[in-house]
Parts: C-alpha cells; structure tokens; sequence
C-alpha cells in the first residue's frame, strides 16, 4: 500500500507511544522500577517514530520480498540509530545510548543484536500492524485528524525545545562548575611559573653559557600551528563533497565512455560537472567511517558494501517521490532489486569505500589540510552559497522539465481522443503560467535537460 504524508503523522505518533511503552517495559524488568526511557518528557520516543517514516517512504514496493524488506528495515533503522546516535552525542556531549558491551557493535551507536530486531519490526508493521491502522485512521474525519495531528506536533516540538535547553543547561552549570576548578589551578599554575622565572633568570646570571632560547624551547613545540579542516570536521566534510563530486561526475563520464562508446553528461545539477550522489557519499562515507579507517580492508568492504548499497536505493526513492523521474535504471542487471541498486555496483560501493579510506581520503585530507585556513573557510562557504543556487534552480528545472513532460502526453492523449485543444509537447501557458515557467522554459528547455540527464525517465 502507499502512505499519505496524514498516514505516515499518525504512524509516527503511534509508534512513538509504542516504542516508549516497550523500553519503558525493558527497563522496569531489568532495573525494578519504573523509568522514562524516551528523550522527551512526554510518553514517547521519536526514535520509533521516525524509523516507522522511513519504513513507510523507502519500503512499500518491498513488501512481496520478505528478505529484502527485512534487510532494508535492518539497514535503515541502523542507519537511522547511528547517525541520532552520533547526532545527539555531538551536540549534548553524552551519549543517549552505549551499546559498547554488547557483541557486534559499531561504536556502541548500534549492534547487530538490536539491528535484527528492527527488521523483524519492519516485517511486522508493513505487512501486519500498518494496513491494520491506516484503515481506521483514514474512518477519522479529516477536521479531527487535522487538529489532533498539529496539536501532537505543536506539544512535541515544545517538549523537545524544553527538554534540550534542559540539558544544554546542565551542561553550562558543569562547565562553569570545571571552570572555577580550572581557575583554580591556573592561579596555582600562575604561582609556580613566577617561581620557575626567578630559578630561571637567576640561573641565566649565575651561568651565562645557558642559552636563554633553550629555556623556552619546549614552550616554543607545544605551540600548536592553525589547521584548516583539522580532522573530520564541518569543512572538512565540506571540502570532501566537493572533491568526490566532481570527480565522481568525471569518472562515471569516463566510465560510460569506455563501455558504451558515448560520451554523455552525469552531472546531478544544470551548473558544472558535479554529482550529487558521489558528493554526498564520499562525505557520509567519511563522516560514519572515519573513526575505524584503520580497521582491516574487509570490514571496510563489507561496510561499503551496505551503506552504499542502502544510501543509492535511498537516493533512487527520493528523486522518484520528489522529482517524478528516475536517474538509472538497473533492471537489466542480475541480482538487482527493483531497478535501484544490484549487488555488482554494491560490491562497487564497497571496493570504493576502500580505496576511498585508505587511499584517496588521506592524501586528499593532506591537500585541504594545507590550505590555509581564512582562504578555505572563505571559498568553502562561497561554494556552498554556489551549490544551494545550483541545486534550487536544478530542483526547479527538472520539476519544470516533469510538468512540460506531463501535460505533452496528456494533450497526445487528448489529440488521439478526438479534441484538437493541446499539442503534444506544448509548454503549459495561460493564467497558471508564471515569469518563473516563462525563464525555465527559456533556459532549460526540453533538448537542454535531456541532454543534462540523458538517463532520465518520467514515471508516476
């Protein structure tokens, strides 16, 4: 079945009551007493919620393959973990959940013990709870359901704001608690450096062959030199998207030049030759794998292989559902799984996540590292202004492009019916068009877009 945006609101507030219920339930039988284990102060954990969203956007046409809706649940829900998980530690400093203890974890944000859990959950609400409960919610008139569901939103978003000015306040009176400690010791530092200078200057007079840069030698190596895009940062990240975009449109260019003896555009956005997909999946690929780059070569491939393979069949979905129009198509492929991924270009994102950590990422973080740091930031944020504006306009002349498409094959179908009132091919006008239809029709006319995204085919 297909979910409406009213479907997927009511799925997400009734499992995050569920999912709070049964870690509520899991923490009275192992600790005795009751505890509210959602992040929120009201009786319920997003978490749930969000994953049972996803559920519903990315696995719908999954559901005649068990297998794969059970691996798809898996790898989404893990996907989804880690990165809460990550998210949460980086801007409250603590981790909301440590699965460190427990066999087959990946630093502690998710294991593969709980990972087996949430696709058997998948299997549960897709094939039995979620057509059980979109049937009743759809008997609701839509005035209640209006008003119960941005009533639901507005408290929530509220107890989450509440909660996290809660923790973020916590964390302030900690922090001037390590503060006075700090100062504390600065003050006893302060008195033992005006005691190591009297020994010092008094040992300069009474030996004068003592180099006075020798004294200060150490303070001079512990002075720590400015780097930009030190580590797995913001710019860094930054940098890598842009890099792996670039030359992710360049090699599958050149990779569709030799096997197919034609030479055509890959680039995801109107403006230059930059690859959306690979951008963002050299930055993710650094940003989930960055700390075990020093595992061995096949848990990086085997990693590489699931994320890559979980973050194409999510891109495919959202261009679909967004754009109306699919990218590529590997449904001539063996061992594909709708069209979206198959297991030779999983096998692909594995090799690359490889090559990428071990090989291209260290000498390419060398590269960024040595800009220096006013000229990165600056030409950095100016690419992002820069992409942002390519990416809207693309965003806009495909879904331009979709509708010229649209309303073309539904003037054929009225000029094969016997009506002579629209053209096959003819751009909508009249009082719906607007100056922006007017300058996309202009600038990125039908030819220009097909031979922008030669691969691309309208569905519905």
């Amino acid at each position: 079945m297909l979910y409406t945006w009213t479907d997927l609101i009511w799925l997400f507030f009734v499992y995050s009551f569920a999912g709070w219920c049964i870690e509520v339930c899991y923490a009275a039988i192992r600790r005795k007493k009751f505890v509210n284990r959602g992040f929120v102060n009201s009786p319920l954990c997003p978490i749930y919620g969000f994953g049972s969203v996803l559920f519903g956007i990315f696995l719908p046409e999954l559901i005649q393959r068990p297998f794969f809706l059970f691996l798809g649940g898996m790898l989404l829900a893990a996907l989804l973990e880690y990165a809460t998980g990550l998210m949460m530690e980086r801007i409250f400093r603590k981790k909301l959940w440590d699965y460190s203890d427990i066999r087959w974890n990946l630093g502690g944000y998710i294991c593969a013990r709980y990972a087996l859990l949430w696709g058997a959950l998948a299997l549960l609400t897709m094939l039995v709870t979620n057509p059980l409960l979109c049937g009743f919610f759809r008997m609701i008139p839509p005035t209640v359901t209006l008003a119960v569901q941005w009533t639901g939103a507005g408290l929530l978003i509220l107890d989450f704001i509440t909660t996290a000015m809660a923790v973020l306040n916590m964390q302030i009176t900690a922090r001037r608690l390590a503060a006075l400690s700090a100062e504390m010791k600065r003050t006893s530092r302060l008195l033992e450096n005006r005691l190591t200078f009297w020994v010092q200057r008094r040992m300069q007079s009474s030996f004068p062959t003592i180099d006075r840069e020798a004294l200060t030698e150490e303070l001079k190596s512990r002075a720590r030199k400015t780097v930009f895009a030190e580590g797995c940062c913001f710019y860094k990240l930054v940098s890598l998207f842009f890099i792996g975009a670039f030359l992710g449109d360049i090699t599958e260019t050149i990779f569709c030049l030799l096997t197919t003896g034609v030479l055509m555009s890959r680039s995801s956005v109107v403006y230059g030759p930059f690859s959306i997909v690979w951008g963002l999946g050299c930055a993710l690929l650094t940003l989930f794998l960055y700390r075990y780059r020093n595992k061995s070569d096949r848990y990086i491939f085997m990693a590489g292989t699931l994320l890559g393979g979980a973050y194409e069949y999510i891109c495919s979905v959202f261009t679909e559902l967004v754009f109306g129009t699919v990218f590529w198509d590997y449904s001539g492929f063996a061992f594909n799984l709708g069209g979206r991924i198959n297991l030779l270009y999983c096998f692909f994102w594995g090799i690359a996540a490889v090559v990428w950590l071990k090989m291209i990422y260290p000498f390419l973080s060398g590269l960024v590292e040595r800009i220096p740091p006013r000229t990165g930031k600056i030409v950095c944020n100016c690419m992002i202004v820069f992409m942002i504006f390519n990416m809207v306009i693309s965003s806009l002349a495909l879904a331009r492009y979709t509708e010229r498409n649209t309303v073309g094959a539904e003037g054929a179908a009225a000029v094969s019916g016997g009506s002579d009132s629209a053209v096959s091919g003819q751009a909508p006008t009249g009082s719906g068009s607007t100056s922006l239809d007017a300058f996309l029709d202009a600038h990125f006319p039908d030819a220009r877009m097909e031979r922008i995204y030669p691969n691309a085919k309208m569905v519905d």
